[in-house]
């Protein structure tokens, strides 16, 4: 996984949701303190996840605002094509282990 400035590889939001349905897929933001502590808990693991910077990618915005009550709330993260608003690290970590 390349890394820029610290960051994971932004992914586009089409490939991220595809890739949803049988893994994990972060959608997050810069400043975001949640974010940090959700990538932080989970670095060891976080190549195995795609990542979606919603500020970078307008159809991200609009899904997680589609599964957020018209709120863009993150991280939202969809397990396994379920999504999650702002949940547990040790959830996501034990779902990116399988």
């Amino acid at each position: 996984m390349d890394l820029v400035a610290g960051r994971p590889q932004a992914t586009p939001h089409a490939e991220a949701l595809a890739h949803a349905e049988q893994g994990v897929t972060v959608y997050w933001r810069p400043g975001c303190v949640f974010c940090a502590r959700l990538r932080m808990a989970v670095r060891r693991e976080r190549q195995h996840a795609r990542w979606v910077n919603i500020w970078e990618d307008d159809d991200a915005r609009a899904y997680v605002a589609s599964v957020n009550d018209g709120n863009e709330t993150v991280p939202t993260v969809v397990i396994h094509g379920v999504p999650h608003t702002n949940p547990d690290p040790s959830v996501v970590k034990q779902a990116l282990r399988r």
